[in-house]
């Protein structure tokens, strides 16, 4: 008799536990989005997404032109970053690595499709 007490005291405290946390969790969904941090939350993934580097960003920070060889880009990137790794920072180090990711697809279209040197 005893043990049935006490299982049914556990079903049920269980039962109400639940429903208050589902309860909580609505409610502080409502307040998020009456104060705007669901809004600030989706803003702000959306701009980590729109901080890639642009082209032209890019080739301003290796200091080339649209009219540059893929080598002349390679050399001022390992000059750069070799530069930066000594006494630089790792921001600029990382930028300039950004840099030559965001050009790189772009020399790649450019090359003939019967060479197989990969620009790299």
């Amino acid at each position: 008799m005893a043990t049935k007490i006490l299982a049914n005291l556990i079903v049920m405290g269980t039962g109400i536990l639940a429903r208050s946390l589902v309860q909580a969790y609505r409610q502080a969904l409502a307040n998020a989005s009456k104060s705007g941090v669901a809004q600030e939350t989706l803003q702000n993934a959306a701009r980590r997404v729109s901080k890639s580097m642009t082209e032209q960003e890019a080739r301003q920070i290796l200091g080339v032109t649209d009219q540059t060889p893929w080598e002349e880009v390679v050399k001022k990137y390992d000059n750069l970053f070799e530069r930066n790794t000594k006494n630089g920072s790792f921001y600029l180090q990382s930028k300039v690595h950004r840099a030559k990711e965001c050009l790189e697809p772009l020399y790649q279209q450019q090359q003939p499709k019967d060479e197989t040197s990969s620009p790299s």
